[in-house]
């Protein structure tokens, strides 16, 4: 038997190895199958196998073909070098010849300026060519499906830094001509050859960044940094080494207290050339770009704008440098945010600046210091902590509740020390957040700090209403059994003029911050922060927004700290309504409680008058001429103490209340006063004529007090059904009533009795009756009463 190639061992092998017995002839197809798909799977691999052989062999020649060309480049170079040896030992001896020098180090001297020239201009040749390639490469990688990336960052590379050398040979033609035009210094002067070469170097470096300038014009990121442009970018490299002299390092002007001191020499720079940019750069500007798109940006138009841009870079880095180290300190992160804000207020108003970014404005430092750099949260702990501790200080000051009657106008209600220190406090506190250009940042002080002060001396106010409440209802049960003089001599501040001064406090206080709220929603300020809320809201009510109105605020936290009217579209609401309305609720609680202290009082000091008995035994005739005047009858004895309490209180509330709420006050007061007289004195005791005229007297004493304080005719005003009551009680027998004047005449011939009858006929008579003596407020049963009260009735 012939022996068997290695092949058909390994198949014969193969087969023994899956056909052992006669059951395994069964599997026979499947074996088949298995060995046609690995069959399959050799002859792919084999495919492969031979695609990589035939790019291997494509490879060495390639690789041959690069090897071959080196070595024919290297030939070529080394064929260069040798004609350039030759070259130059020729130009070595023209130069000799033509310099007449005895070297040609010395001949060549005299040509280094135009040697230069050519150079510089055959690497700006190569820079266009290379920028050609840099584009060509770029637009076809979409079509190669990012082919050869590494390629395209390679020539990517290669032309920032070709950019770089050409940038930097431009840039060293412009400084070279820093000492003959005195730059930096107080007498900059351009003139004639001078300024025709800064002018052409400025060109050149402009023609160098403008793809650049337009790149970012074409794709404007929000808040991005506009590019310096490069002819300022070289005129303030001195400007900046003085800068850092003076403020880096241990030198005395460089103070981390004192960040006015860099930030007021950045703005001494503005004023000392900006004039000089604007004879000599802003012609070449315009010139340059009024034909095109970059006209609308002013930090490439406006040569103000394009200096400010290139000193930003500095205090910026100083800026980021200084509020590292200042963060643990309170203070002086607090000044030196505010001197910032003030720095970037300065350079937008009086400087016009808006950082390239039109309408929208430029954000400012501080808005990179806060937002970018993520400093906010811990500028508004330190601002919170200040505004609580002033608050704190403020409410400890031992004058702090005293009423100040010289701050406000005389005719208005006069808040105390307190309220108006915390005014100033908050007004202080919004300019400090005034210029912030961020929504949610100017939300946030409002909600955190000035709402918070306000809610804090609100609860201050109103505990100091609640406990008066208590302390007077705990006395009052306590010391009732030892009467009201025991009780105003132990708790004098509770009691009596004291008591109502206490109350004035508060009172004053709550409506002056209210007046203050209200004035301040009408702030253009606070009313444009009230109209930005509002669409923040509409639209995150329509999803838009997420729901939030401002960083993490929602609008149902908002609206519960500013206005219900949060979202509504009803057009009303501002940023104070809740506040404000917790103050008014304050103001009229405190002014009820007022207007009770005095009635209670009032009616305390008129029980002795009540106890009076003797208006029927005065002596006098019933038909005493009714001419007499009861004015020269001397007031009660028993009305004195209420006749000074009158006066004493209504002096004060006179000067510490505005008329709108001392009228209030007033008419309660008297209404009190008319109802305790009507009740306890009219209708208790019956009068003689002399009675009723003391009576009379009694009231007019109690109306003149009313009038010397508040305003004539006022007491009667309190008291008009009082005085009617008055008419009818001193109506002598046999008057008689001219129905057109309602005088009382001689002439007619009607007694008392006639007019009790006519009252006593019927309501319509009894109304008629009342009508012709001009009597509107008594109805038909009161006048009957009050003549009932008459000694000479019914007889």
């Amino acid at each position: 038997m012939a022996a068997l190639s290695p092949r058909d061992a390994r198949a014969e092998d193969y087969l023994n190895d899956q056909l052992q017995t006669a059951a395994d002839l069964e599997g026979l197809d499947g074996l088949i199958e298995n060995v046609r798909k690995q069959q399959k799977l050799l002859e792919e691999q084999e495919a492969l196998l031979t695609g990589a052989y035939v790019k291997l062999s494509e490879s060495r020649q390639n690789l041959a073909e690069s090897t071959e060309a080196s070595e024919v480049h290297a030939s070529a170079l080394m064929e260069q070098a040798q004609a350039f040896k030759r070259q130059q030992a020729d130009v070595d001896r023209r130069l000799l010849i033509v310099a007449q020098s005895e070297t040609s180090d010395d001949a060549i001297e005299q040509f280094d300026a135009d040697i230069r020239s050519l150079q510089d201009l055959e690497v700006a040749t190569n820079y266009v060519e290379l920028l050609a390639h840099v584009e060509y490469l770029r637009e076809a990688q979409p079509a190669a499906e990012g082919a050869a990336p590494h390629l395209v960052d390679h020539v990517h590379q290669t032309a920032l830094s070709l950019w770089r050398q050409l940038k930097n040979i431009l840039a060293s033609e412009l400084e070279k001509l820093w000492t003959e035009m005195k730059w930096p210094g107080k007498s900059v002067t351009l003139a004639g050859k001078l300024k025709s070469q800064w002018t052409d170097g400025v060109e050149r470096l402009l023609d160098l960044q403008e793809p650049q300038l337009n790149a970012q014009s074409d794709n404007v990121k929000p808040h991005e940094e506009p590019l310096v442009l490069l002819p300022l970018e070289v005129m303030v490299k001195p400007l900046e080494l003085h800068f850092q002299y003076h403020f880096a390092g241990d030198r005395p002007t460089n103070k981390l207290d004192k960040p006015e001191y860099f930030l007021s020499h950045i703005v001494g720079l503005l004023h000392q050339y900006d004039e000089f940019f604007a004879i000599y750069l802003q012609p070449i500007l315009r010139n340059r770009f009024r034909s095109s798109h970059l006209s609308m940006t002013s930090v490439f138009i406006d040569s103000t704008s394009a200096f400010i841009t290139a000193l930003l870079p500095m205090v910026r880095r100083k800026v980021f440098g200084v509020i590292s180290q200042v963060a643990k300190q309170p203070q002086l992160l607090s000044h030196f945010i505010h001197e910032l804000m003030s720095f970037d207020i300065n350079l937008r108003a009086e400087w016009g600046y808006d950082g390239g970014c039109g309408i929208d404005g430029w954000k400012g430092l501080t808005w990179e210091v806060l937002v970018k750099k993520d400093w906010f949260g811990r500028w508004l702990e330190v601002e919170k902590n200040f505004a609580l501790s002033r608050y704190q200080n403020i409410i400890d000051t031992p004058e702090s509740g005293e009423i100040d009657y010289e701050s406000v106008d005389f005719s208005a209600t006069k808040p105390t020390n307190a309220a108006i220190r915390v005014n100033d406090l908050l007004e202080t506190i919004t300019d400090r957040y005034r210029p912030l250009p961020s929504f949610s940042q100017k939300l946030r002080f409002l909600i955190d700090i000035q709402i918070a002060v306000f809610d804090l001396f609100h609860a201050r106010l109103a505990s100091s209403l609640e406990a008066y409440l208590t302390l007077t209802s705990t006395l009052t049960s306590s010391l009732a059994r030892a009467g009201s003089r025991a009780a105003e001599a132990s708790q004098p501040d509770l009691h009596g003029l004291a008591g109502l001064e206490r109350l004035a406090r508060v009172y004053g206080s709550a409506e002056y911050l209210e007046k203050k709220m209200r004035d301040w929603s009408d702030d253009v300020f606070f009313l444009e922060l009230w109209e930005e809320l509002q669409d923040r809201a509409r639209a995150g009510a329509k999803g838009e927004r997420g729901g939030n109105v401002g960083g993490n605020m929602s609008v149902e936290h908002v609206a519960d700290k500013t206005s219900a009217a949060v979202g509504s579209n009803d057009g009303g609401g501002a940023l104070f309504d809740e506040t404000a309305g917790a103050y008014r609720r304050l103001r009229v609680k405190a002014e009820g409680i007022m207007t009770d202290h005095f009635v209670q009082n009032v009616r305390d000091s008129l029980k002795a008058y009540g106890r009076v008995n003797t208006w029927s035994a005065l002596p006098g005739e019933a038909n005493e001429n009714l001419e007499s005047n009861s004015s020269s009858l001397a007031i009660s004895a028993e009305l004195d103490r209420t006749i000074q309490l009158l006066q004493s209180y209504l002096a004060f509330l006179a000067k510490v209340l505005a008329q709108a709420a001392l009228r209030r006050i007033t008419r309660q007061v008297m209404l009190t006063v008319q109802t305790y007289l009507w009740d306890h004195v009219l209708m208790r005791y019956t009068f003689s004529s002399t009675g009723a005229k003391q009576f009379e007297r009694d009231v007019h004493g109690i109306w003149e007090v009313v009038d010397q304080c508040i305003g004539v005719g006022q007491g009667e005003v309190g008291m008009r059904r009082l005085a009617e009551g008055l008419v009818l009680l001193l109506l002598r027998t046999g008057f008689a009533v001219d129905a057109e004047t309602s005088m009382q005449s001689e002439e007619q011939n009607l007694n008392v009795e006639a007019l009790e009858k006519r009252l006593y006929q019927g309501n319509e008579n009894g109304r008629q009756m009342l009508e012709e003596l001009g009597l509107e407020l008594l109805s038909e049963s009161e006048a009957r009463s009050v003549l009932e009260r008459r000694v000479d009735f019914g007889r």
